[in-house]
This record gives structure tokens, sequence and C-alpha cells, in this order.
């Protein structure tokens, strides 16, 4: 999934900061639609809505999250609250689908 970019000390412009800024969005974006998918898989799987809140698998995530950003010199406050909103869509996300499928099934 990687595409070859230039450095950051590699860049001479502004728009070569900004080409490759873009480039990493892109494949941000395309890992956050891989990891969507699994989100979907895990909503297929649970049962109940109060499945989609795991305060202990939540609270492994964020330590992971941090200890990763700690390693990769990224501001660990910042990496935790991304992680944090992203996790919160998702466990939203799990809700509304399994309390879908079980109105459904009630019909």
């Amino acid at each position: 999934m990687s595409e070859a970019g230039k450095l950051p000390e590699q860049c001479e412009t502004k728009d070569d900061v900004r080409a490759e800024i873009d480039r990493i969005d892109r494949l941000l974006v395309a890992l956050f639609a891989e990891r969507h998918q699994y989100v979907s898989r895990m909503a297929e799987l649970k049962k109940d809505p109060h499945e989609a809140y795991d305060a202990a698998r939540i609270d492994a995530v964020i330590a992971k999250t941090r200890a990763r950003a700690a390693e990769l010199d990224l501001d660990e406050d910042q990496a935790e609250e991304i992680w944090r909103t992203l996790i919160d869509w998702n466990v939203n996300y799990e809700k509304g689908i399994i309390r879908a499928r079980q109105s459904r099934s009630k019909d």
C-alpha cells in the first residue's frame, strides 16, 4: 500500500510538502476504510448494543496507541485524542448497526 514519497528534508517548496501531505492523506483514508471493514464485521458479530463499548479494550488500544506515538516521536496526547474520536465514532456506528439488526428481526 505504500507509495514512495520524499522525506521531509527533501521537500524544497511548500508545494512539495503539500504534495507529501496529500499522499499521506490518501494512504490514511485507505487505511481508515480498511479498518472500517473490520469494525463493520465486528458489529455483525456482536449481539447486543452494549457490547459495542468495551472499556477494557478501549483502554488497551489507547495505551498501545500512546506507546506507539511515543516511539515515533508523535505527541501522545494528540494521538490519544485522534484515537478516542475514532473509537467513539466506531462504538456509535456498531451500536447503530446492532440496533438496526435487532429492529429488523422484531418485524
